[in-house]
């Protein structure tokens, strides 16, 4: 069959029913991957540029705030790795229905929470569905696509990620000036209604998921209690009782990582971490890069509206110029990954990442918006050379029956990595402002934290680019 099939998807020349059969299938899932894939960064970013306006409506003081995102980051970090398992053993097509399921009922509830905590905890729970999401559609993708073309679909889902990235700047900077910030969430669960009715139509019951084995229960909850413990001792740190936190979760991840070693179904199987050098150096990579870029916009949100006084609208249209390189530059990086090796173009990528990130740390109340525009341009480019090729990679370094886990896996790296990013914000934020208000009185301590902020990720870049050099070579061995 590899000698007919045509090199690109459905429209060129007519072969083989069974070739037309699997571009039909392939391009079917990109369609639903896609989808998908432009809803949660999507939501995102906008709730991103709307976060004074919940701000006021709840009265959140500058750590709260934080939390409006790091709730369901943490949430959705703490279910991927479980639910990639269990997706590889009941099917990956009911778990990923279930989270745009609850990813969008959710959206709908949010808005109509009467305090913090009722918001805080509803985004908890959009973050599990946001874990069921993520743990599987990248797994699905994988599965019904050629490796010779696996590059050209990853490419497109993250370009999705991006364009998701790119229009909710823009479109929430309008939608909360003009309706307020609750019209974000409603918006959404349009956007989830119409994936949720896409996916039962175009993806297929699974052929190849795991069908034997069983889920570890045990092991599951022990590391969903070391990563929350971890991630949350982070957040408050410097306190006496964040050290305390973090060091219960140390604890639990290394009982974890010595019931995983002996189980018969683990949850992680630890010889992709040990004896697979690119999964191991790639995972390793993702964290870093998404640990010091997630809260770029977060950060400059906050900085040109309460700083630089500027409205949703304009704010988010500086905010769109990151995601819009990324969206275009992406499918490009994706199909060149399928050539040139991964571990070249992506650590190239995260040193002009670092470049841009350097750059930021030196803003000022005065600074140019052309100046933004170009720093966030640099960090665009690079991010578009790291994640498509990173993520082939992740998944072209393990069988089919892992591509569950290694979906996972890499999705756990990149939530965990946006949260240790929005861990980092909360340190300085509460070492720098505290329990205050952002306000014109604070505002020259929210600018040291914002410098220092972005000094760290700056640094933080560094061990990602060797990280990302020492994977080795992939080209020849792919295994899927």
């Amino acid at each position: 069959m590899t000698g007919d099939v045509p090199p690109d998807f459905p429209g060129g020349r007519r072969e083989h029913p069974e070739v037309m059969r699997q571009q039909n299938e392939e391009f079917s899932v990109l369609v639903v991957a896609t989808l998908s894939s432009f809803i949660t960064p999507f939501m995102g970013s906008s709730v991103n540029i709307a976060l004074p306006a919940i701000a006021r409506a709840f009265s959140m003081d500058a750590v709260l705030l934080g939390w409006v995102s790091t709730s369901y980051l943490i949430a959705s970090a703490v279910f991927l790795l479980p639910l990639g398992r269990a997706a590889d053993i009941l099917g990956r097509k009911r778990i990923f229905m279930g989270g745009i399921l609850v990813f969008t009922l959710m959206c709908l509830c949010i808005p109509l929470a009467w305090n913090t905590w009722i918001f805080l905890l509803l985004r908890v729970i959009q973050g599990l569905g946001g874990a069921m999401i993520f743990s599987t559609s990248m797994a699905i993708l994988t599965e019904v696509t050629r490796p010779d073309r696996r590059g050209r679909a990853i490419g497109i889902t993250v370009a999705a990620v991006y364009g998701g990235l790119t229009m909710g700047p823009f479109v929430g900077g309008f939608l909360t000036d003009r309706f307020g910030w609750r019209s974000i969430f409603f918006l959404c669960s349009i956007l989830g209604a119409a994936a949720l009715l896409t996916a039962q139509r175009c993806i297929r019951e699974d052929r190849r998921g795991r069908t034997s084995g069983r889920l570890d229960l045990f092991g599951s909850m022990v590391y969903s209690l070391s990563l929350v413990s971890l991630m949350i001792g982070f957040s408050i740190l410097p306190a006496f009782r964040g050290f305390a936190v973090m060091s219960a979760g140390i604890i639990a991840l290394g009982a974890f990582i010595l019931w995983e070693r002996n189980h018969p179904f683990p949850v992680l199987d630890m010889k992709l971490l040990c004896s697979n050098r690119v999964f191991a150096y790639s995972n390793a990579a993702a964290f870093i890069h998404y640990g010091a870029t997630f809260s770029i916009s977060f950060l400059l949100s906050l900085y040109l509206q309460y700083i630089r006084g500027m409205s949703p609208s304009q704010t988010g249209l500086i905010l769109l110029t990151q995601p819009a390189a990324m969206t275009v530059l992406s499918p490009l990086a994706g199909r060149l990954s399928d050539r040139i090796e991964p571990r070249i173009m992506a650590s190239s990528g995260m040193a002009l990442t670092a470049f841009g990130l350097a750059a930021l740390s030196f803003l000022g109340e005065h600074t140019a918006p052309g100046t933004i525009l170009v720093c966030l341009s640099v960090i665009g480019i690079g991010f578009s050379l790291f994640s498509s090729p990173n993520t082939n990679a992740v998944m072209s370094s393990v069988p089919k029956s892992d591509y569950g886990v290694a979906s996972g896996v890499i999705s756990t790296m990149r939530m965990t990595g946006q949260s240790f990013s929005m861990g980092v914000v909360l340190v300085l934020f509460s070492l720098l402002i505290g329990r205050s208000t952002i306000t014109p009185q604070t505002g020259e301590a929210f600018m040291s934290a914002f410098r220092l902020g972005f000094l760290f990720f700056c640094i933080l870049c560094i061990p990602g680019i060797f990280a990302s050099l020492a994977r080795g070579d992939v080209r020849g061995g792919e295994a899927g």
